[in-house]
């Protein structure tokens, strides 16, 4: 699958600095994957002064890195206190932090490497459509408080009409630490921060196999062989049979976004003009916001295989007539999908299932921060720091039963999701 039907594409800066790998090489640390965990780990292992080299089988951010919804969203999927309850103890306290607090990290990387990618920090509304998922937002917002989190607070059914531009919500937990930005073009500026600081990147390089040797690993190209000390997998919802067991552990849910071309004034000023995000809570989410062009991007769960074309997802822009029906015959330009990891428990996964090989993945929708963190944490149990200082545990790698089938388990769970939320 290309980038075709992508709107992130049209105002990304181009990347530049890759190679493609050939021939016999060397390097202290080899990472698959050039999405935002491989990137995250590979800048933070160059600036300590690793030996870094990428390989990915397209170029930076070709996978859900570069095509998500562009929406940096504070927290993980479940709620803190049910984080804190499966981690455990000052850990999973930690981890709530962590999470809480994990687009700090990345509006940092933006500046401190000056990285254009049309960032703005506009905040993350979680919005409730029914009865129940506005009990839902009173008791995250108490446990927010209750672990130290002051960013988050309660909207009502008024405020959120304002902010959103539609009175269709009950109302919705704003955390002003969230923010959007182009997810390409932030790809690309890891990309290119990495190698100013001494990474090597390979595009159109996959690794076509993996093996144990007596200093290391090897990794097999279609050009060459890279031998390497330490192997990070960052391939997350693209993970493949290099690892066999890692591509089972996780479900690569597809989602969908749709843009518009951009909005009139009057339009744009009538939603979300404090540039918020916004998600809706409910069994199946969907999530929209306005971008640096003015255009409105809305996205959410889609069938399980590649398309492209606004016309492809017109659920999307159905949905969204039913929120303002001053869109109704505004015309959509792009749409576009990509592929997520779920996990089982809803938490990222760590792994090291073999000496000097490690893995990361696993983020449940909330990548654009959660693996900018953990890229950075990869980097620092790599360089020689404690699985304990983590902040998630490092777990066997866990196939799921009947994997086979996950097409047919997401089908169902989609269809059935979005009934129950249009019953509430």
């Amino acid at each position: 699958m290309s980038l075709v039907g992508c709107v992130y594409g049209d105002s990304a800066p181009p990347f530049r600095g890759g190679a493609r790998q050939s021939g016999r090489e060397t390097t202290e640390i080899a990472v698959i994957g050039a999405g935002l965990t491989g990137l995250s780990a590979a800048l933070h292992l160059a600036e300590r002064g690793r030996g870094v080299m990428v390989l990915d089988r397209h170029a930076p951010g070709w996978g859900a890195s570069g095509r998500n919804g562009g929406q940096v969203n504070p927290g993980l999927k479940p709620d803190p206190d049910a984080v804190a309850r499966q981690v455990g103890g000052a850990r999973g306290a930690a981890l709530v932090r962590a999470a809480w607090q994990a687009p700090d990290l990345v509006f940092d990387i933006i500046a401190r490497h000056g990285i254009a990618c049309d960032a703005v920090r506009g905040g993350t509304l979680r919005v409730a459509r029914a009865a129940r998922d506005m009990e839902a937002l009173r008791r995250l917002t108490g446990q927010c408080h209750a672990h130290g989190i002051e960013s988050a607070g309660l909207l009502d059914r008024d405020i959120t009409a304002s902010r959103v531009g539609s009175d269709r919500y009950r109302g919705a937990l704003f955390d002003r630490r969230g923010g959007q930005l182009n997810p390409l073009a932030y790809a690309r500026g890891l990309a290119h921060a990495a190698i100013e600081a001494g990474a090597r990147i390979m595009i159109d390089s996959p690794a076509l196999s993996l093996t144990r040797t007596v200093a290391g690993w090897r990794i097999g190209t279609p050009d060459g062989t890279v031998e390497a000390g330490q192997v990070l997998l960052a391939s997350n919802g693209y993970s493949d049979a290099l690892l066999p067991a890692l591509p089972r552990s996780i479900v690569p849910v597809y989602s969908a976004i749709v843009a518009t071309a951009p909005l009139p004034d009057p339009i744009r000023a009538s939603i979300l003009a404090g540039r918020e995000s916004v998600y809706e809570l409910g069994r199946i989410t969907t999530y929209y916001r306005i971008d640096a062009g003015g255009r409105l991007l809305i996205g959410g769960r889609s069938r399980s295989r590649d398309l492209s074309g606004p016309d492809s997802f017109r659920f999307l822009q159905n949905h969204a007539r039913r929120l303002w029906p001053q869109v109704a015959s505004w015309r959509w330009t792009h749409g576009w999908n990509g592929q997520l990891a779920m996990t089982v428990d809803h938490l990222p996964h760590l792994h090291d299932p073999a000496p000097g090989l490690f893995a990361c993945l696993g983020y449940n929708g909330r990548g654009v921060a959660m693996a900018t963190l953990l890229g950075r944490e990869m980097a620092r149990w790599i360089d020689g720091a404690s699985e304990h200082e983590l902040p998630i545990p490092a777990t066997p790698i866990r196939p799921m039963k009947l994997h086979r089938f996950w097409k047919l388990g997401v089908a169902w769970h989609v269809a059935s999701g979005r009934a129950l939320d249009l019953i509430s």
